[in-house]
């Protein structure tokens, strides 16, 4: 049975600044940075019998620059697939929510949405392909490692019946390819909850 450890980039500077990211593409900042470090240690010293075999991430490079740290130490280099990026965000791209709710006010509490901005049905048929995929390829026993976006994470548990929560830098979900395809498993975090830095439920 092969597993997938779905999680969310280190912190970048617009999560550091409040800001809505989408498809666009700010780096890492000096936390995120530190952050994927922490990580690599901490899969480096995994004893559970289990090892992390493979890595992906999506080509934005909050998710591309957190890959490549930590598969520095565990001798892996990333491969990058379009298919993980993070959901567009249509006109909120690069706003906060203070200037989302002034100029669309009401759409955050109501859960709408502006043009442009790409729903979950658009997103699950790259992002579940992918997954698929990415599953498909690991022998049994061995893990890989997907680094994507807080809205790709969220938009698949929704999908293969899970709670939704907002999602921690660092932090995901784990998937298992079962005889009926992906499956759920347990929420996860690679860090000490200290270090990592919380979406609102709606920010991405």
């Amino acid at each position: 049975m092969s597993r997938l450890l779905l999680v969310r980039h280190g912190q970048s500077t617009w999560n550091a600044d409040g800001r809505w990211q989408g498809r666009a593409d700010p780096p890492l900042s000096e936390l995120g940075e530190r952050q994927a470090a922490d990580v690599a240690v901490v899969l480096e010293r995994r004893r559970d019998g289990t090892r992390v075999d493979r890595i992906w991430a999506s080509t934005l490079g909050r998710a591309r620059q957190t890959a490549v740290i930590i598969g520095g130490p565990l001798g892996l280099d990333p491969v990058v697939d379009i298919r993980l990026e993070e959901r567009d965000a249509g006109e909120w791209t690069g706003k906060t929510r203070f200037e989302i709710e002034k100029e669309w006010p009401g759409y955050l509490d109501e859960h709408r949405r502006p043009p442009g901005f790409e729903h979950d049905e658009t997103l699950l048929v790259r992002a579940l392909a992918a997954l698929q995929d990415m599953a498909g390829s690991l022998q049994a026993g061995v893990i890989g490692l997907v680094v994507t976006h807080a809205g790709v994470i969220r938009a698949v548990e929704r999908e293969l019946g899970g709670k939704s929560d907002p999602v921690p830098n660092l932090g995901g979900r784990e998937l298992v390819m079962g005889a009926g395809g992906l499956e759920l498993g347990e929420r996860l975090l690679l860090l000490d909850p200290a270090a990592v830095e919380v979406t609102t439920p709606n920010q991405i």
